[in-house]
């Protein structure tokens, strides 16, 4: 009976420390695509502004021919 206790317990042991293992790898991963979903918002708040820029900069272009027409 301890006997089989033991190897429970050792099977138990091994399992948590796959697990361990890869929540460390899961929490690493977590933290490297927050840090990119950062980088990535403040650049598309960049283009966007730029864009709102460029929006109010263009004037109207008149619908008409060109003068070799």
């Amino acid at each position: 009976m301890t006997e089989e206790i033991d190897e429970r317990c050792t099977n138990i042991e091994i399992k948590l420390s796959f697990m361990e293992e890869f929540i460390q790898k899961l929490q690493t991963e977590v933290v490297s695509q927050g840090k990119l979903i950062e980088k990535l918002t403040l650049e598309n708040k960049l283009i966007s502004g730029r864009l709102k820029d460029l929006q109010d900069s263009l004037e109207e272009i008149p619908n008409r021919r060109p003068p070799h027409y």
